[in-house]
């Protein structure tokens, strides 16, 4: 089924307010924008069951499937325009909508800290005015981006690389003299695998599931920015619920965050898995690490600004570590 039939099965589905047997319940469909083989992807749909088998009479999400329902790049736009309801999605797949999305990558504090210092809400109003969608909350923490490559390299720079990006790291990638090639997730092991691209960036997590690793020989130590997926949904639709459902969304919500802490040990499993896996890791003295690190926050952040200059010094404010 192409994506043009599977977009009108979605918004003919009208399953919003299934009322079913009880007339109080709602019906969600939600999607994601990552494969479903992927960790990140699964601790949504079970999250997703929590829901369910909790929201009884009160709420129900209906999950429609990865990339194979909506692409990656378009689950944005989906959920702004009411194809689905709910997605779990990163702000750099979604960066044609709103510039600001790119952002929520440069956090140094948890979601539960912006909730406290005004990040959340001020998110929030960027989503809303230009996204029409809200901002739920975050998914995904604690774990960086890395460069990794099947070529070896002895100092941070990729001139004569061509490397696999997203929004994320485009900026960072050019400045480190990358020719940069956008790629589906889906598409990045034949690429690999072709040649087409001598490496990638990736989050520390998952590159076994889609059988990166398998073309993967160097990981650049230390990670920079930080992995986001989120859980966005559409606004109307968010406006619709009662107050009952918002409440019990709210509270499922600050659930899935907590999830969030099993990333750590998550990621302590996936360095000694790539290391077996004989990925070797390359380091820089200590010297060129700061420089490297400190170029990727400042292209990151200048990159932010430069498309917003209404909000991104207030993002950088809020995001930043004091």
């Amino acid at each position: 089924m192409n994506i043009r039939n599977v977009i009108a099965s979605l918004a003919g589905a009208a399953l919003l307010y299934t009322t079913c047997t009880h007339a109080q319940e709602v019906t969600l469909r939600a999607v994601g924008c990552f494969p479903e083989s992927i960790e990140q992807t699964k601790q949504f749909v079970r999250w997703i069951q929590k829901v369910n088998a909790d929201g009884k009479g009160v709420m129900q999400i209906r999950f429609m499937g990865g990339p194979s329902a909506i692409p990656s790049f378009q689950v944005g736009n989906a959920v702004k325009t009411g194809v689905v309801e709910m997605a779990s999605c990163t702000g750099a797949f979604y960066t044609n909508l709103f510039p600001e999305a790119d952002a929520l990558k440069m956090a140094e504090i948890t979601i539960a800290e912006q909730r406290k210092n005004g990040a959340f809400a001020y998110i929030n109003k960027i989503w809303q005015e230009k996204g029409n969608m809200v901002y739920l909350g975050k998914m995904y923490e604690h774990t960086p981006f890395h460069i990794f490559l099947n070529k070896k390299i002895d100092k941070p720079d990729l001139t004569g690389l061509k490397m696999r990006i997203t929004p994320v790291y485009r900026d960072f990638f050019q400045a480190l003299g990358a020719s940069v090639i956008s790629i589906p997730p889906g598409e990045v092991y034949t690429a690999l695998e072709r040649g087409v691209v001598d490496g990638y960036g990736w989050t520390l997590y998952s590159i076994f599931e889609p059988n990166w690793a398998e073309k993967t020989k160097f990981r650049v130590d230390p990670g920079f920015y930080q992995g986001e997926i989120s859980v966005v949904m559409n606004l109307p639709a968010y406006n619709r619920l009662t107050p009952a459902q918002h409440a019990y969304l709210e509270k499922q919500i600050l659930v899935l965050e907590s999830w969030n802490e099993d990333w750590k040990k998550l990621n302590e499993e996936e360095v000694r898995r790539q290391a077996q896996a004989g990925i070797q890791v390359i380091r820089f003295d200590e010297a060129t690490t700061r420089a490297y690190l400190q170029k990727a926050n400042e292209t990151g952040w200048s990159g932010i600004i430069k498309s917003s200059p209404e909000h991104g010094p207030r993002l950088r404010q809020l995001l930043s570590r004091p």
